[in-house]
C-alpha cells in the first residue's frame, strides 16, 4: 500500500486564463478549420456573444458534439455564463439524446449554424453569427455575468452504466483548471504549437486536446481529413497544417504504426509529440515504433478516468525523454508516474485510487452509484478506479488489469451490464452475456443470448441488432450476437462472460480473439 500527495495548488480558472491570452494575443490563431483561422480575439467576443443570448446562471446546456469550430464557441460561451456545458452527439438515437439530456437536467440546447438541432425539450438558443473583429482588446463578458466558483460544474459527461442509463460525471471548474495547467506542463505546450482536434466530442480526451491549447496560446486545427479513414490522408494534413502535437487513441496508433511499417511512409517532420491513451500499448507496436525513425518524437502513453479528469498518469515511452529505453516486443508498457496535481494510493488489492484537486463531484441524481465508486481516506476523498496496479522499482505503475467486469471499446469505458440491460429489455430475450474480444487488434463486444422459448430464431439476432441501434451509441452495438440454448455460471451462480465466449465462440473465430475477461 502506498500514497502519494499531489499539489494543494490552487489555479486560475479556465476562463481567466483563456481571457488573458485572449487580450494579450487577439490577432493569434485560437482555431484553423478547412485552412481558415478564427483568431482569439474573434472567439472570446463570439464566446461573449452567446453567453449574453444563454443569459446568466443558464443551468447545464446540452451542445451538439460535431466537430467545428462552433462547438469549441459554445464550450467557452456557456461557461462564461456560468452555465454547464453537455455535449450530445447528433448521431445518437434519438432515445439516448433524450435520455442524456434528461440526466443531466439540461434546460437550454444551443443550436449549431451548421444545422445540428438536437431536438430536446429544452429552451432552444441559436449560435450568433460571427462579427467582425477589429483587431482591438476584445470586450468584457456581458453585463450580470456571475463570477464562477471553483466548485461549480463546468461539464457533463456519461459513462457507461450498468442498469442500461448513461452515468453522468459531473466535473467542476476547479478540476478543469488544475487539469488544463498540468497538461500544458505535460505537453510542453507553446505558442507556436499547432494542436490536431481528433478525439470525438462526446468523452473527455477532447479537452485534452482543445483546453491547454486554448489555455496556452497555441492554435487547434479542426479538419474533416482528420476523420477521413485515411492514413495517407491523415498524414498530408499534419504536414499542410504543420500539426506538432497529435493525441490519438492507442488502438489508432496501434494501426498507424501499422500502415507506417506496411507503407513506408514517415511521419512529417513538424510533428514532435504524439500521445496515446485509453487501452495497453501493445509491446509488438511499441517493438515497430523504435525501428521507425522517429526518435525526434515523444511518444507520451497515458492514463485517466473521466471521473478524475482527463490524465492522471504518464510515461515517455520513446524519443528525446525516453534515452535509453528499449522495446523488444515482449515487455508491457507502464503507465506512467502520477501528475503533480494528483494524489495516488494504491490498496492491499492493488487498486488504485486517484484524488486531488482533479476529482469529479461525483453522478448526478444517483448518490447510490457515488457512494460506490468514491470514498474517503484519512480524510481526503477518492475515486476509485477498478484498475489493478503494479508499481516498478523504478516507481512507475504498470496495469494488470480490471477488479470488475469493464473493459474499454475504442478507448472508452464500457460496462457490459448496460448492453446486456437493452438486450434483455427486448421481449423475445430472458437472458443475455456481453464481453470484449480483441479482433485484429482492436476490442469489441460480442454479445450471447438465450431467447424465450418458442422464439423464431432466424431473424432475431437481427431484430436485436436494430433494438440496440436504436437506444445506444455503436461502440454499445456488439459486432456480433449469438443465440445459445443457455449462458455458462460461475459455482456462485453468476453469469461467467467469459465462459459463455469460450463455450459458445466459433471455432474459426477462436484463433482471431481473446477474451478480455478473467
Amino acid at each position: 500500500m502506498s500514497i502519494s500527495h499531489g499539489s494543494l495548488q490552487v489555479f486560475p480558472d479556465l476562463l481567466d486564463m483563456f481571457s488573458d491570452i485572449a487580450r494579450r494575443n487577439p490577432r493569434r490563431p485560437a482555431i484553423v478549420h478547412n485552412g481558415h483561422a478564427l483568431s482569439y480575439g474573434r472567439l472570446l467576443e463570439s464566446a461573449n456573444a452567446l453567453a449574453t443570448r444563454l443569459g446568466p446562471d443558464p443551468g447545464a446546456v446540452a451542445v451538439p458534439a460535431v466537430h467545428a469550430p462552433e462547438t469549441v464557441v459554445a464550450l467557452l460561451g456557456v461557461l462564461t455564463a456560468g452555465g454547464t456545458y453537455c455535449p450530445v452527439d447528433p448521431a445518437f438515437p434519438a432515445a439516448r439524446r433524450q435520455a442524456m439530456a434528461a440526466a443531466a437536467q439540461c434546460r437550454t440546447a444551443v443550436s449549431g449554424r451548421s444545422g445540428d438541432i438536437l431536438r430536446l425539450d429544452a429552451r432552444l438558443v441559436e449560435l450568433p453569427e460571427p462579427t467582425e473583429f477589429s483587431g482591438d482588446p476584445p470586450a468584457s463578458p456581458p453585463a450580470g455575468s456571475a463570477r464562477a466558483e471553483p466548485e461549480q460544474p463546468a461539464y457533463i459527461l456519461f459513462t457507461s452504466g450498468s442498469t442500461g442509463q448513461p452515468k453522468p460525471v459531473v466535473t467542476p471548474r476547479r478540476a478543469v483548471a488544475a487539469t488544463a495547467h498540468a497538461l500544458r506542463e505535460l505537453f510542453h505546450l507553446a505558442p507556436e504549437d499547432r494542436v490536431l482536434q481528433f478525439a470525438s466530442l462526446n468523452w473527455d480526451t477532447c479537452f485534452e486536446e482543445i483546453l491547454p491549447a486554448l489555455t496556452g496560446g497555441a492554435a487547434l486545427v479542426i479538419d474533416p481529413d482528420a476523420h477521413s479513414g485515411s492514413f495517407p490522408r491523415l498524414l498530408r494534413l499534419v504536414e499542410r497544417e504543420r500539426i506538432t502535437v497529435l493525441d490519438l487513441p492507442t488502438a489508432f496508433w496501434h494501426e498507424l504504426v501499422h500502415h507506417l511499417v506496411d507503407s513506408g511512409d514517415r511521419l512529417p517532420s513538424c510533428l514532435r509529440l504524439v500521445v496515446i491513451g485509453g487501452e495497453a500499448a501493445g509491446p509488438a507496436r511499441l517493438a515497430d515504433w523504435a525501428r521507425l525513425q522517429t526518435g525526434r518524437i515523444r511518444l507520451l502513453n497515458t492514463y485517466g478516468c473521466t471521473e478524475t479528469t482527463q490524465i492522471t498518469h504518464a510515461v515517455d515511452l520513446a524519443g528525446p525523454l525516453a534515452p535509453g529505453r528499449t522495446w523488444d516486443g515482449t515487455t508491457r508498457a507502464p503507465i506512467g508516474r502520477a501528475l503533480p496535481h494528483v494524489v495516488e494510493h494504491l490498496d492491499e488489492h492493488g487498486e488504485l485510487l486517484i484524488g486531488g484537486p482533479a476529482l469529479a463531484l461525483g453522478y448526478l441524481g444517483l448518490p447510490e452509484a457515488t457512494a460506490a465508486r468514491f470514498t474517503t481516506l484519512d480524510c481526503r476523498r477518492f475515486f476509485r478506479t477498478g484498475d489493478r496496479m503494479s508499481r516498478d522499482p523504478d516507481g512507475l505503475l504498470t496495469h494488470q488489469g480490471r477488479l470488475d467486469g469493464e473493459l474499454k471499446v475504442r478507448g472508452i469505458r464500457v460496462d457490459p451490464a448496460e448492453v446486456e440491460a437493452h438486450l434483455t429489455g427486448h421481449p423475445d430475450v430472458t437472458a443475455a452475456a456481453v464481453t470484449g474480444t480483441t479482433v485484429a487488434g482492436r476490442t469489441t463486444l460480442v454479445a450471447y443470448v438465450v431467447a424465450r422459448p418458442h422464439t423464431p430464431a432466424r431473424q432475431l439476432d437481427r431484430d436485436l441488432l436494430s433494438h440496440l441501434r436504436a437506444r445506444v451509441p455503436g461502440h454499445l452495438v456488439p459486432s456480433r450476437i449469438t443465440l445459445v440454448p443457455r449462458l455458462v455460471h460461475t459455482p456462485s451462480g453468476k453469469v461467467d462472460r467469459a465462459g459463455c465466449h469460450l463455450r459458445y465462440a466459433a471455432p474459426p473465430d477462436r484463433s482471431k480473439e481473446t477474451s478480455l475477461e478473467h
